[in-house]
Protein backbone atom coordinates (compact mmCIF):
# COMPACT_ATOMS: atom_id res chain seq x y z
CA UNK A 1 0.00 0.00 0.00
CA UNK A 2 1.49 3.34 -0.97
CA UNK A 3 1.75 6.57 1.03
CA UNK A 4 -1.24 8.17 -0.65
CA UNK A 5 -3.53 5.27 0.23
CA UNK A 6 -2.35 5.22 3.84
CA UNK A 7 -2.88 8.98 3.99
CA UNK A 8 -6.45 8.49 2.76
CA UNK A 9 -7.04 5.82 5.40
CA UNK A 10 -5.70 8.09 8.15
CA UNK A 11 -7.95 10.92 6.97
CA UNK A 12 -10.96 8.58 7.13
CA UNK A 13 -9.90 7.36 10.59
CA UNK A 14 -9.81 10.99 11.75
CA UNK A 15 -13.38 11.31 10.47
CA UNK A 16 -14.42 8.31 12.60
CA UNK A 17 -14.42 5.55 9.97
CA UNK A 18 -13.85 2.28 11.86
CA UNK A 19 -13.47 0.26 8.66
CA UNK A 20 -10.61 2.53 7.61
CA UNK A 21 -9.04 2.08 11.05
CA UNK A 22 -9.16 -1.70 10.68
CA UNK A 23 -7.61 -1.52 7.21
CA UNK A 24 -4.91 0.89 8.43
CA UNK A 25 -4.13 -1.52 11.24
CA UNK A 26 -3.90 -4.51 8.90
CA UNK A 27 -1.64 -2.66 6.48
CA UNK A 28 0.79 -1.27 9.06
CA UNK A 29 0.79 -3.57 12.10
CA UNK A 30 3.79 -5.70 11.11
CA UNK A 31 5.93 -2.64 10.51
CA UNK A 32 4.89 -1.01 13.79
CA UNK A 33 5.62 -4.23 15.71
CA UNK A 34 9.01 -4.71 14.02
CA UNK A 35 9.93 -1.12 14.77
CA UNK A 36 8.94 -1.44 18.45
CA UNK A 37 10.75 -4.76 18.76
CA UNK A 38 13.92 -3.25 17.34
CA UNK A 39 13.87 -0.59 20.04
CA UNK A 40 12.79 -2.73 22.98
CA UNK A 41 14.19 -6.19 22.17
CA UNK A 42 11.26 -7.85 23.90
CA UNK A 43 8.19 -9.38 22.27
CA UNK A 44 5.71 -8.61 25.04
CA UNK A 45 6.76 -4.97 25.29
CA UNK A 46 6.78 -4.59 21.50
CA UNK A 47 3.23 -5.99 21.32
CA UNK A 48 2.13 -3.63 24.10
CA UNK A 49 3.65 -0.64 22.34
CA UNK A 50 2.08 -1.63 19.02
CA UNK A 51 -1.32 -1.75 20.72
CA UNK A 52 -0.67 1.64 22.31
CA UNK A 53 0.21 3.06 18.90
CA UNK A 54 -3.18 2.11 17.53
CA UNK A 55 -4.98 3.33 20.64
CA UNK A 56 -3.20 6.65 20.15
CA UNK A 57 -4.19 6.67 16.48
CA UNK A 58 -7.82 6.09 17.41
CA UNK A 59 -7.75 8.84 20.05
CA UNK A 60 -5.59 11.38 18.25
CA UNK A 61 -6.20 10.85 14.54
CA UNK A 62 -7.76 14.31 14.42
CA UNK A 63 -4.24 15.72 14.93
CA UNK A 64 -3.03 14.16 11.69
CA UNK A 65 -2.72 16.67 8.86
CA UNK A 66 -4.02 15.19 5.59
CA UNK A 67 -1.50 15.26 2.79
CA UNK A 68 1.47 14.60 5.05
CA UNK A 69 3.03 11.17 5.42
CA UNK A 70 0.79 8.95 7.59
CA UNK A 71 3.49 6.27 7.83
CA UNK A 72 5.91 8.83 9.23
CA UNK A 73 3.24 9.93 11.70
CA UNK A 74 2.72 6.32 12.86
CA UNK A 75 6.47 5.83 13.02
CA UNK A 76 6.86 8.92 15.22
CA UNK A 77 4.07 7.79 17.57
CA UNK A 78 5.75 4.38 17.88
CA UNK A 79 9.16 5.94 18.47
CA UNK A 80 7.84 8.24 21.19
CA UNK A 81 6.10 5.36 22.96
CA UNK A 82 9.24 3.20 22.74
CA UNK A 83 11.38 5.97 24.18
CA UNK A 84 8.86 6.43 27.00
CA UNK A 85 9.05 2.71 27.75
CA UNK A 86 12.86 2.76 27.77
CA UNK A 87 12.78 5.69 30.24
CA UNK A 88 10.32 3.75 32.45
CA UNK A 89 12.67 0.77 32.40
CA UNK A 90 15.55 2.90 33.63
CA UNK A 91 13.47 4.34 36.46
CA UNK A 92 12.31 0.99 37.76
CA UNK A 93 15.21 -1.27 38.51
CA UNK A 94 13.51 -4.42 39.73
CA UNK A 95 15.10 -7.73 40.77
CA UNK A 96 12.72 -9.65 38.51
CA UNK A 97 14.10 -7.82 35.44
CA UNK A 98 16.89 -10.41 35.25
CA UNK A 99 14.43 -13.24 34.65
CA UNK A 100 13.69 -14.28 31.05
CA UNK A 101 10.84 -12.15 29.79
CA UNK A 102 9.78 -14.32 26.87
CA UNK A 103 8.39 -17.83 27.15
CA UNK A 104 10.61 -20.28 25.32
CA UNK A 105 7.63 -21.76 23.48
CA UNK A 106 7.11 -18.62 21.40
CA UNK A 107 8.52 -18.68 17.88
CA UNK A 108 11.68 -16.62 17.43
CA UNK A 109 12.17 -13.95 14.80
CA UNK A 110 15.89 -14.38 14.10
CA UNK A 111 16.20 -11.37 11.80
CA UNK A 112 14.75 -9.00 14.41
CA UNK A 113 16.86 -10.56 17.17
CA UNK A 114 19.91 -10.14 14.97
CA UNK A 115 19.07 -6.49 14.29
CA UNK A 116 18.50 -5.78 17.96
CA UNK A 117 21.85 -7.11 19.07
CA UNK A 118 23.97 -6.08 16.06
CA UNK A 119 22.91 -2.60 15.00
CA UNK A 120 22.93 0.81 16.62
CA UNK A 121 19.59 2.53 17.17
CA UNK A 122 20.14 4.75 14.14
CA UNK A 123 21.09 1.81 11.90
CA UNK A 124 17.99 -0.13 13.02
CA UNK A 125 15.83 2.89 12.30
CA UNK A 126 17.24 3.28 8.79
CA UNK A 127 16.95 -0.44 7.98
CA UNK A 128 13.38 -0.64 9.27
CA UNK A 129 12.29 2.50 7.47
CA UNK A 130 13.71 1.22 4.20
CA UNK A 131 13.07 -2.53 4.41
CA UNK A 132 9.81 -2.66 6.38
CA UNK A 133 8.17 0.70 5.75
CA UNK A 134 9.43 0.94 2.16
CA UNK A 135 10.75 4.50 2.42
CA UNK A 136 13.31 5.67 -0.12
CA UNK A 137 16.73 6.68 1.18
CA UNK A 138 15.97 10.29 0.24
CA UNK A 139 12.81 10.25 2.38
CA UNK A 140 14.67 8.70 5.30
CA UNK A 141 17.38 11.35 5.04
CA UNK A 142 14.74 14.07 5.24
CA UNK A 143 12.96 12.40 8.17
CA UNK A 144 16.16 11.93 10.16
CA UNK A 145 17.75 15.23 9.09
CA UNK A 146 20.77 13.43 7.67
CA UNK A 147 22.55 13.81 4.33
CA UNK A 148 21.40 11.32 1.70
CA UNK A 149 24.93 9.90 1.38
CA UNK A 150 25.07 9.24 5.13
CA UNK A 151 21.77 7.34 5.07
CA UNK A 152 22.87 5.25 2.09
CA UNK A 153 26.24 4.54 3.69
CA UNK A 154 24.71 3.59 7.07
CA UNK A 155 22.16 1.34 5.36
CA UNK A 156 24.85 -0.53 3.43
CA UNK A 157 27.05 -0.74 6.53
CA UNK A 158 24.13 -2.13 8.55
CA UNK A 159 23.41 -4.77 5.91
CA UNK A 160 27.06 -5.86 5.95
CA UNK A 161 26.92 -6.16 9.75
CA UNK A 162 23.74 -8.21 9.57
CA UNK A 163 25.16 -10.47 6.89
CA UNK A 164 28.32 -11.07 8.91
CA UNK A 165 26.35 -11.76 12.10
CA UNK A 166 23.98 -14.08 10.24
CA UNK A 167 26.86 -16.09 8.76
CA UNK A 168 28.58 -16.35 12.15
CA UNK A 169 25.36 -17.46 13.87
CA UNK A 170 24.88 -20.30 11.37
CA UNK A 171 28.30 -21.78 12.06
Amino acid sequence: MDKRQIDELMTKVAAGDNGAFLRLYEETRRGVYAFAYSYLGNRADAEDIAQEVYLSVKRKAYLYRPGTDARAWLFQVAKNLCLDELRRRKRRAHPLDDLPQEPSVQPRLPALDLMTRSLSAEEKEIVLLHAVWDYKHREIAKMLSLPLGTVTWKYKKALKKLKKEWEESEV
